[in-house]
């Protein structure tokens, strides 16, 4: 049986990242240090062609990556779901991708609550400044097709405490991590890439 995994297309992550910078260019998103990394991650998500796009907000955070992850799921025909924690974040969430003209599905509470109904991550975005982001990554249920992880606002994360959080999803079942790099764009990103269900070391 041939391998289900995850497959880059270039064509879809320029058009991704294009109508990113183009959306990013027509709203306050711009003055944010965060839209280098909406056009990146929207491409990103696009181009692995994403069918269940997550990421965690929470009140007072920026909304160019969530933009950007929006932008992708319409290049994909995929789910882009945001988690945050309370009902003043799903308010603050909604109004502003609201005023982008976005209208992403919203799930308020713990990781422990909305993880379990969230199955076969393939793009996953969590904000390393938020305290519960280790269990958001431990709890996800990734895709049979493998998956791409992302650590955003990263530069506390040292190489070591990166290490082992990948290594915590890796422990959860047959997954290999195939790459992981650290990206001195905004505030840093530390990315994963993880293999395909039974792909783990041999």
């Amino acid at each position: 049986m041939k391998e289900m995994k995850l497959v880059w297309s270039p064509e879809r992550a320029t058009n991704s990242y294009i109508d990113t910078v183009q959306a990013v260019s027509t709203t306050q998103c711009h003055l944010s240090s965060e839209s280098g990394v909406a056009e990146l991650l929207s491409a990103m998500a696009a181009g692995w062609n994403a069918q269940l796009i997550v990421e965690t907000w929470s009140r007072g955070g920026v909304i160019p990556s969530s933009l950007g992850l929006a932008i992708a799921s319409r290049h994909t025909g995929g789910r882009h779901v945001c988690i945050v924690p309370d009902e003043r974040s799903r308010l603050e969430y909604a109004k502003s991708m609201g005023e982008a003209g976005m209208s992403p599905e919203i799930m308020v509470g713990e990781p422990e609550e909305v993880m379990d109904g969230l199955i076969g991550i393939d793009f996953l975005v969590v904000d390393s400044r938020r305290k519960d982001f280790p269990r958001v990554l431990r709890l996800a249920k990734l895709s049979n097709k493998g998956a791409v992880l992302i650590c955003k606002n990263a530069n506390f994360i040292s190489n070591m405490d990166s290490s082992y959080i990948w290594r915590s999803v890796v422990a959860r079942g047959l997954r290999r991590l195939v790459r992981s790099v650290f990206l001195p764009v905004g505030k840093g990103i530390h990315m994963a890439h993880f293999s395909a269900a039974g792909g783990g070391a041999n």
